[in-house]
């Protein structure tokens, strides 16, 4: 990737055809827009005045060059701005896949259409972007003199996120709102300096900052969510423009630094939203974030693991499975019982009927072993043939882990993948009809998503239920930034009928034996404060433990720069003063070995 190298020539004029996901009129008036500047194209509003609307010699000079990928192009912006704060004064000349001839510092009037973009498309519901399409543009001078950055710090992005409703025919109010501030600021230079990095840098050499350091931060330098109400409005992604063979794009981890300015033009996109498509980047300053390690149980307690192990299969390479071995028995300490996520069948994304995952626990078992930890027994059961999500072929499902030296599992015949589990009474205590078994698998609930997996264990000769779990992922909402505020989650609703079914089982448990003690651990993909989670502790039957620990410390996981929860692990009444940590050894890492970080508990039944 590299920025065009500037030209000899000072007038020249080219023309680029490119398509887009697009809005606006088939056809307008060739006249409407000629005598537009840019401000008058983006208007106060964030769909254009001008949409579909042809313009004609718009003057602005060139800031950034984007030369690679499929979305090829260049932003300019107007050197004589209006006095409305509202109006946006620079724009992206769309050019597809051709890379532009210009370079940054030109003089140029282009014309062509006013579009407007969707990233997504339209029904992903999120933001637009104004652009000039079907472009053709004349170089005027080469003075190489760009427009001072706007700074983005505390005091110029406002707290409030947006406002509630439809954000596209509002007027922007860029002293009100976050969102409104970054639309007015759209494709025009901006700065961040000194930004701490709240999202660690990702296989697209991506990473997040944030804009106001001291805003909701973690206990590790993350950005915390916690609430509905307050997305963190000071996020950013950062991209770079900058040629990688000169300038690598630093891997950073989050409480990190970005040391110096990092500027470019506001860039939006469907994969973070809104990105300083960096021509300046910062000098990474390490801070030594160092993964975690918890305590080892004493002898008289049950120590319960969750770990959501990405897609986990024979096919996946060696290096993972040691990663998660070591740290299973390094950074958990040898846990008695895992509850795992995202298991694959024996041949992982292969879509050939198979269902079985021995090979895939013995592959980590085995590891487990060679990495100094237990001979781990396990314990699940096949799904249907693609009946329970994830990737195609994969056949993930929730299993367990556990170490025959410390905790027994009770077998009960009768599990499979489409009965039941129902609790029973045993000399006047609960018990499971079957164990391993699974919760109601023909609920429409679990359509298309994994069964809870339930276990029968006992410790020191008492009974011990473990229930894993992996709901269903939030595919399908809306993001934070979505052009209507709130944004729709769609995804809560079936995640809530889980949480309901689990919390009805725990219940029929305590009804056989008010003293039970039954664990629910695994990625419920929802946070402690969703309606989820509420249903899922309705009736105070359960305890989810995030919630005893100090607020900057509940995340287990990352994205788009929030630190936020979606693994639990919840108790029930009988098991009092758990010990609970979450092990932060993969979501703020740009070296992980998965996305999300793995919680445990000790506990004394």
């Amino acid at each position: 990737m590299s920025p065009r190298a500037r030209r000899t020539s000072v007038a020249v004029t080219v023309t680029a055809v490119a398509a887009g996901l697009l809005v606006g009129p088939a056809s307008a008036s060739a006249s409407a827009g000629s005598a537009a500047r840019i401000h008058d194209i983006q208007g106060s509003t964030r769909i254009s005045p001008l949409a579909g609307k042809q313009v004609t010699d718009v003057p602005g000079t060139v800031t950034a060059v984007r030369s690679f990928g499929s979305s090829r192009g260049f932003w300019i912006q107007d050197p004589r701005p209006d006095d409305d704060r509202a109006t946006s004064e620079a724009i992206f000349v769309f050019t597809g896949s051709t890379t532009p001839s210009v370079a940054v510092g030109d003089a140029v009037q282009v014309s062509g259409t006013v579009s407007e973009y969707y990233p997504g498309g339209a029904s992903a519901g999120l933001q637009s972007l104004t652009e000039i399409t079907k472009a053709s543009w004349t170089v005027r001078s080469q003075s190489g003199e760009l427009p001072a950055a706007f700074r983005l710090n505390p005091s110029t992005v406002p707290g409030r996120y947006a406002p509630d409703g439809s954000l596209e025919g509002r007027t922007l109010r860029p002293r009100s709102y976050a969102l409104d501030r970054y639309e007015s600021l759209e494709g025009m230079r901006v700065s961040v300096a000194d930004a701490p990095v709240v999202g660690a840098t990702n296989t697209y050499k991506e990473l997040w900052v944030t804009a106001e350091p001291r805003h909701k931060r973690t206990a590790r330098g993350g950005a915390l969510y916690d609430t509905y109400r307050d997305p963190n409005a000071g996020r950013l992604k950062v991209a770079s423009l900058l040629p990688y063979a000169e300038h690598p794009f630093p891997v950073a981890d989050v409480g990190d630094r970005l040391a110096g300015t990092t500027a470019g033009p506001l860039d939006y996109d469907n994969f973070g939203g809104y990105t300083i498509a960096a021509s300046a980047l910062g000098t990474l300053d390490d801070r030594g974030l160092e993964r975690e390690r918890t305590r080892k149980q004493k002898s008289g307690e049950l120590s319960v693991a969750t770990y959501n192990v990405e897609n986990l299969s024979p096919k996946t390479a060696q290096a993972k499975f040691d990663r998660l071995a070591s740290g299973l028995v390094d950074n958990l300490a040898s846990p008695d019982i895992v509850a795992l996520e995202e298991v694959q069948d024996d041949n992982g994304a292969t879509n050939d009927g198979v269902v079985s995952a021995d090979a895939t626990l013995k592959k980590l078992t085995d590891a487990i072993a060679a990495a100094g930890g237990p001979s781990y027994s396990w314990r699940q059961i096949n799904p249907a043939d693609d009946q329970d999500g994830g990737e195609p072929g994969g056949n993930i499902r929730v299993a367990f882990l556990y170490n025959p030296k410390r905790v027994s599992f009770t077998d009960l015949p009768g599990g499979d993948a489409t009965t039941p589990v129902k609790v029973v009474q045993d000399g006047g205590k609960a018990a499971l009809s079957a164990s391993p078994g699974r919760i109601e698998p023909g609920s429409d609930v679990w359509k298309d998503s994994r069964k809870p997996l339930v276990g029968q264990f006992a410790f020191r000769g008492r009974p011990v239920f473990v229930v894993a779990n992996h709901f269903n992922s939030k595919g399908g909402d809306q993001g934070l930034d979505a052009r209507v505020q709130p944004p729709a989650r769609s995804s809560e609703t079936q995640r809530t009928g889980q949480a309901t079914a689990v919390n009805t089982f725990v219940k029929s448990l305590l009804a056989a034996d008010p003293k039970a003690a039954v664990v629910v651990a695994g990625d419920l993909n929802d946070y402690q404060f969703s309606p989820a989670l509420s249903a899922l502790t309705k009736g105070g039957v359960l305890t989810d433990l995030v919630t005893r620990l100090p607020r900057d410390e509940r995340y287990g996981y990352v994205y788009n720069g929030n630190s936020q929860v979606l693994d639990h692990i919840l108790t029930s009444r009988a098991l009092r003063g758990p010990d609970y940590d979450i092990v932060h050894l993969n979501a703020e890492f740009a070296d992980q070995s998965s996305d999300h970080d793995p919680q445990i508990t000790r506990l004394r039944p």
